[in-house]
């Protein structure tokens, strides 16, 4: 287990950017300006043999001009200039090289393939260990290294290893909307030496690392992966999506990173049985690694849901149990409580889920709402707690900012409590360029960034908050 050469990859002293250009369109140009922008704090070089500056920084014709020792190298020139590139990373001193050289084995030529193998002897006889190539490499918060523009600079605790460069950045950038933040992600692309068993072992021992979230297109070693995932899902959640499913992603597999797809279901099966989590799309991997980065663990499957009309409140029913959850009756002690506070006539009615528009308007005024909410996180009766945001109520401006407000403030207090699992729905619609001049889903969008800076889960709708949390539920009993 290479863990020692992988801490040098995440903890870099000093950085040697190979094949850096002066065109501000290039990959090789952004690796510079991102380790500027993030604020590595080690030393940058620069290598390029016709410009003396970049970006500010010195440049050097090579890396034996460069006066100190190399940690780290990203390589940005073309594939048969390499094996002379890891002789000169041997007498530097340099453990780790990120090849962004692409134009390998995925091309599915002959003499590309016979590269890459002596690229692999050439690296193995000076041990020094590859990712990639063609990948776009290490994005780590914490030390200031990106491969992405405008990522989160703050570090959190979801850790990811991704085959592809594209996923990976579409990834960070929407979860990060959702509040996410990463410990480390790595984009390895060919895994023709540290591959994705390594990338898994070594998350699964990092301390800033709680959640791993992996994109595979296909595995070098699927015992050893196995093994390896099995151990990991023992002490922290999987969370994997297998690409090149069907017979077309199966051929995009191969001329994309030259993997193997292999058979779904048995994929399937196998991943299972670890106790991994598996998922189909970015947005439901999302969903989960909101809900594990977020929830406590959820042990039961008893909800308890408050808000919105009766159409919402019936389609929650539904689709909570057709997750898997019980919606459960209201028990005894709440019941009692609410006859306290509103007249017979409307708290017979009054039911899980909670139906808003059947209340009289002096139990909106009064928080009632929120009050049933704080009652159900406190009641043995529910395993867990969902608040589904008004967004249509027949209210004017001020009124409806007012209610939801309301309704905003009451979540907050009662995740503050953390008595168990609380998460909200809450559907900000589909925003195109002029829906932010709308007051509606201005002020909705910023409802949803206070709650997501406060580390509660957000979901635009039932189903994906169900079958997100039933993701944490199915873990959490396995384990």
């Amino acid at each position: 287990m290479p863990m020692h050469k992988l801490e040098t990859a995440f903890h870099p002293r000093s950085i040697a950017v190979v094949g850096a250009s002066t065109n501000t369109m290039s990959a090789s140009y952004s690796f510079v300006q991102h380790l500027l922008t993030y604020g590595y704090r080690g030393k940058i070089y620069p290598i390029n043999i016709s410009k003396s500056k970049l970006l500010g920084l010195k440049t050097y014709p090579s890396l034996k001009d460069i006066p100190d020792s190399v940690d780290y190298v990203i390589c940005c020139i073309p594939a048969p200039k390499v094996p002379d590139l890891l002789q000169e990373c041997h007498q530097k001193g340099v453990k780790v090289v990120h090849l962004f050289t692409g134009r390998l084995t995925e091309t599915g030529l002959v003499e590309a393939a016979e590269l890459e193998k002596e690229i692999l002897e050439q690296a193995r006889k000076f041990g020094i260990r590859l990712i990639g190539p063609n990948c776009m490499g290490i994005y780590s918060p914490f030390e200031g290294i990106s491969f992405g523009y405008d990522f989160p600079t703050e570090p959190g605790p979801l850790g990811m290893f991704f085959q592809s460069g594209g996923a990976s950045t579409e990834f960070v950038h929407y979860a990060s909307l959702r509040g996410i933040r990463f410990s480390k992600v790595i984009s390895y692309g060919n895994a023709l030496d540290l591959d994705e068993t390594d990338f898994l072992q070594y998350l699964s021992q990092d301390a800033e690392t709680k959640v791993i979230a992996s994109y595979m297109e296909g595995i070098k070693d699927g015992r050893k992966f196995l093994c390896a995932l099995r151990q990991t899902t023992a002490v922290k959640p999987v969370i994997i999506l297998k690409a090149g499913r069907g017979v077309a992603g199966t051929r995009a597999v191969a001329s994309h990173t030259a993997s193997l797809a292999g058979s779904f279901r048995i994929w399937e099966t196998a991943i299972r049985q670890t106790g991994a989590i598996l998922v189909h799309t970015l947005e439901e991997m999302i969903d989960a690694a909101v809900s594990f980065c977020w929830l406590p663990p959820v042990l039961g499957t008893r909800v308890g849901v408050v808000g919105g009309g009766g159409g919402k409140s019936v389609r929650s029913a539904d689709e909570w149990e057709e997750a898997g959850f019980h919606v459960v009756p209201l028990p005894p002690e709440i019941r009692q409580e609410i006859t306290k506070k509103v007249p017979q006539m409307w708290w017979d009615w009054i039911e899980n889920p909670v139906d808003v528009s059947i209340m009289p308007e002096s139990a909106w005024v009064s928080g009632l709402n929120g009050e049933i909410l704080r009652m159900m996180s406190e009641s043995p009766s529910f395993d867990l707690v969902i608040a589904n945001i008004t967004v249509d109520g027949p209210f004017g401006k001020n009124e409806m900012i007012a209610f939801i407000n309301g309704e905003v403030q009451d979540i907050l207090e009662i995740n503050r409590r953390r008595t168990k699992p609380l998460a909200v729905v809450l559907d900000t619609g589909t925003l195109g360029i002029g829906d932010f001049d709308h007051w509606r889903w201005r002020f909705l969008a910023e409802q949803k960034t206070t709650l997501t800076a406060a580390k509660i889960p957000v979901y635009p709708t039932i189903a994906q908050a169900a079958k997100a949390i039933h993701h944490v539920l199915t873990y959490y009993r396995k384990n």
